[in-house]
């Protein structure tokens, strides 16, 4: 993408390689980076940071429980582009392999959609909050597209297992 927006695109059209410059419109992607610790009230709602909170009011995050840690469950909290690019993902997988209907069967029935009310908090569905072991204090964890929400003791954990890995995981970025 240069410098105006504008993003090139290389079209082939008959083994020829043409250049078309397309000007494309996209709203900035929010980045959800940093850790926060906040409490959680009885109706379990936690606050959500100012920076990560979507433009629009009305805009439905879906929260799925993670079970990929080996610590235990957190909650993964995907915007709407990213929900959608989870459901294109597993959509583009083989139609055998029975992992896709695992799938879609667990996070379509264990996710939930959530939106913040007026003070910015989401309410957490006390199935989730039992699945991951959140009661009164969370840790919310930027993952730059979208963010996960711990027990404070589970997050440290995976924080320190995540710091074994991380020397070998930044190799890919060079």
């Amino acid at each position: 993408m240069g410098n105006n927006g504008a993003l090139w695109v290389i079209l082939v059209v008959f083994g020829i390689v043409v250049n078309k410059m397309n000007t494309v419109k996209t709203a900035p992607q929010k980045v959800y980076n940093s850790c926060f610790r906040h409490g959680i009230d009885e109706k379990r709602r936690i606050q959500i940071p100012a920076k990560w909170r979507p433009e629009e009011e009305s805009t439905e995050l879906t929260m799925i429980p993670w079970p990929k840690h080996n610590v235990g469950n957190c909650l993964r909290v995907l915007p709407p582009a990213q929900m959608a690019q989870l459901m294109a993902d597993i959509d583009a997988m083989p139609k055998g392999d029975e992992k896709k209907i695992y799938l879609k069967r667990f996070i379509g029935s264990e996710s939930a959609q959530v939106t913040l009310d007026k003070a910015g908090r989401i309410c957490v569905p006390d199935e989730m909050a039992r699945k991951a072991d959140i009661k009164d204090e969370a840790v919310l964890s930027g993952l730059l597209d979208c963010f996960e929400i711990w027990n404070p003791v589970r997050f440290e954990k995976a924080k320190a297992a995540d710091a074994v890995l991380a020397h070998e995981a930044f190799k890919f970025m060079e």
